[in-house]
C-alpha cells in the first residue's frame, strides 16, 4: 500500500522545503505537491527528516542484556528518530571471529527495529595486541573497526592495524585513551574533581593518543575516525591534520556539547562519562569545530547501564549515559532555538554527514529510490523528558526532567512505522 506524507517541512538534499513524500514498495518514490495515495499521514506543522544516523551506540548484546539488548536499544533509537545505527563491539564475547560476527549481524537483522551496522574490534578481545582477520570479519558483516571503550595502547599494534585496515578498506574508529595518563580517573582534571575529591582524568589521555594516531594515519593512509572528541586541543590537532591532507574524520557527542564540568555540582553518577565532561573552553571549541567543519558529525555514544551501576556515587559507578532518545530534542532546544545552529546544520550533522563519512549509500537522504527511512518531529510543542517514557531498559540520563522541543512523532524504516508517539 502506498503512503503519502503530506504538508510537512521536508529536509531534502540539505534544504528545507514544503512538499509531499510518496512512499511505496519500501522506498521513496517521489517528492512533490498534491500527491495522493491510499494512506495519508498528515505532517502539517511538522518536520519530515531522513532517518537520523547514529554511528556510535552500545547495545550490550550479547553478554550484558540486563543493561540493554538489540530490541530495546533499537526501539530507543527509533523513538529518537534514528533509523541507522552503528553498534560497538564491546560485548561478551567480543565478535573477533567470523562466526561471532555473523551471529551478531544475524541478531541485529532479526531483532533490530532499525538498521544496525556492526563494528568489528581492532584487536582480539579489545584488550590484546593480536589483530583479528579483518578480511574475514568484513566478509561476515563488519562495516568498520573499533575498540570503543578502550584505547589501543601499543603504537606498533595500532600501526599494524591501520595498515591492515587500509588494505581491507575498513575505517578505524578510535576511543583515544592512553591508560597511563588516564590513571584510573573518573572526572575531568579541574575544579569539580578537586571540589568532590574525585580522581582526575588529564586531557592528555585523549590528546596524546590522537596526536600519535594522526601520524600513523598519515603514514598508512587509513581512514582514521576519532570518536567522541572532547577537548579544544583534540579539535586543534584534527583541524591541522585535515589541512595537511590526513584522512581523518571525527564526531562529537551531544553531552559534550550540552554540558561541562560546571554541571557536576554533586556526586551524581549520571554525569559520569568517558571522555568526561570538560571545561567551557573545550565546549566552545567543540561548537566552533562543528561550525567550521573540523568536526564532521554528531553521534550519541548511547551507553545504557543498570540502575545499580549508576548509583552509590561517581567513584565506583560505570561510565556512560543514554543518548538515543534525547539527542535531537536536546540539541534542537539548546542550539537551534537560540540561533547557535541552524536547523539545516543540525540535520546535516545527524543525517547526511555521518552517511558520507562512513560511505553509507542507503542512509541519510530523502531521495527517490532511497529506502523509506524517515522521522517526523514536532518542533512547536514543549514536552518534559520523563523516565517512564524511555524505550531503553536504562534511565541513566542527566537530561531527565528537561523541557524540550523536537519530540519524535513517527519513525519509519523501509516504509514500516517502527515508532509512533501516543496521542495525548
Amino acid at each position: 500500500m502506498a503512503t503519502v506524507i503530506k504538508h510537512g517541512l521536508v529536509f531534502q538534499n540539505g534544504r528545507l522545503l514544503h512538499t509531499d513524500v510518496l512512499i511505496a514498495d519500501k522506498q521513496i518514490q517521489t517528492l512533490g505537491n498534491n500527491l495522493t495515495a491510499e494512506h495519508i499521514i498528515d505532517a502539517s506543522n511538522l518536520l519530515v527528516s531522513p532517518g537520523l544516523v547514529d554511528l556510535h551506540v552500545h547495545y550490550r548484546d550479547p553478554g550484558q542484556t540486563y543493561k540493554e539488548d538489540v530490541i530495546t536499544g533499537s526501539l530507543a533509537a527509533a523513538r529518537g528518530g534514528f533509523t541507522t545505527v552503528g553498534a560497538m563491539p564491546n560485548v561478551l564475547p567480543v565478535p573477533d571471529t567470523p562466526a561471532l560476527m555473523s551471529k551478531m549481524v544475524q541478531n541485529n537483522q532479526t531483532n533490530g527495529r532499525v538498521h544496525i551496522l556492526q563494528y568489528g574490534p581492532i584487536t582480539k578481545n579489545e584488550d590484546t595486541d593480536e589483530l583479528p582477520d579483518y578480511a574475514a570479519l568484513k566478509q561476515a558483516g563488519a562495516f568498520a573497526l573499533s575498540n570503543d571503550g578502550k584505547g589501543v595502547q601499543n603504537a606498533q599494534t595500532m600501526y599494524s592495524a591501520m595498515q591492515q585496515a587500509r588494505e581491507n578498506q575498513l575505517l578505524v574508529a578510535v576511543h583515544a585513551q592512553d591508560d597511563s595518563l588516564f590513571n584510573h580517573g573518573v572526572v575531568n582534571e579541574g575544579p569539580a574533581a578537586e571540589k568532590l575529591a574525585l580522581r582526575p582524568i588529564s586531557e592528555l589521555a585523549e590528546t596524546t593518543q590522537i596526536a600519535r594516531d594522526l601520524l600513523l594515519a598519515q603514514k598508512t593512509g587509513v581512514h582514521y575516525h576519532v570518536c567522541h572528541v572532547s577537548t579544544k586541543t583534540s579539535v586543534c590537532l584534527i583541524r591541522m591534520a585535515k589541512k595537511q591532507g590526513i584522512n581523518v574524520t571525527c564526531e562529537v557527542a551531544p553531552h559534550h556539547l550540552l554540558l561541562t564540568e560546571d554541571d557536576l555540582v554533586s556526586d551524581d553518577a549520571y554525569y559520569k562519562m568517558n571522555p568526561p565532561l570538560r571545561t567551557k573552553n573545550d565546549q566552545a571549541a567543540l561548537i566552533a569545530g562543528l561550525l567550521d567543519g573540523t568536526i564532521d558529525m554528531i553521534a550519541t555514544d548511547h551507553a545504557p547501564h543498570a540502575l545499580q551501576e549508576k548509583t552509590g556515587g561517581i567513584a565506583k559507578a560505570a561510565f556512560g549515559i543514554t543518548g538515543s532518545e534525547t539527542a535531537f530534542s536536546e540539541l534542537y532546544t539548546k542550539f537551534v532555538k537560540p540561533g547557535i545552529f541552524t536547523l539545516t546544520e543540525l540535520l546535516n550533522w545527524l543525517t547526511i554527514k555521518p552517511a558520507q563519512v562512513f560511505g553509507l549509500k542507503n542512509a541519510g537522504m530523502l531521495e527517490p529510490g532511497m529506502p523509506a527511512d524517515l522521522a517526523i518531529f514536532d518542533l512547536a510543542h514543549v514536552k518534559r523528558i520523563k523516565e517512564q517514557d524511555y524505550c531503553s531498559k536504562a534511565i541513566n540520563s542527566p537530561f531527565t526532567g528537561d523541557e524540550v522541543y523536537g519530540q519524535t512523532v513517527l519513525t519509519m524504516v523501509a516504509g514500516k512505522i517502527v515508532y509512533q508517539k501516543e496521542q495525548a
